[in-house]
């Protein structure tokens, strides 16, 4: 199960984090831990125990493509980050200004 979770679910990593977002309001943010936790409970792991840490990877890699395509953007405490890095959260990419 654990390579299933950490060399499979892209697209399920992908989808869940847009659903997630579907799920707030525009400006609202997601944690990566939260889509790992949905990746892990569609794989068939227990959401609450650790074994949503080893999709963790997968969310990141999912995260990376949705942002080089424009769908989602980073930030921490409310400013924009430019890359993947240190902790983070997840919202949908903001019209430019």
């Amino acid at each position: 199960m654990t390579s299933d979770i950490t060399f499979h679910r892209i697209n399920d990593a992908r989808s869940a984090v847009l659903q997630l977002l579907d799920r707030r309001t525009d400006q609202a943010t997601i944690c990566p831990s939260e889509v790992a936790r949905m990746v892990a409970r569609k794989a068939g792991a227990d959401p609450k125990g650790p074994s949503w840490r080893i999709a963790m990877p997968v969310v990141h890699a999912a995260i990376d493509q949705l942002g080089a395509e424009g769908a989602v953007e980073l930030s921490w405490k409310g400013k924009v980050m430019a890359s993947r890095h240190g902790p983070y959260r997840i919202r949908r990419a903001q019209p430019a200004k």
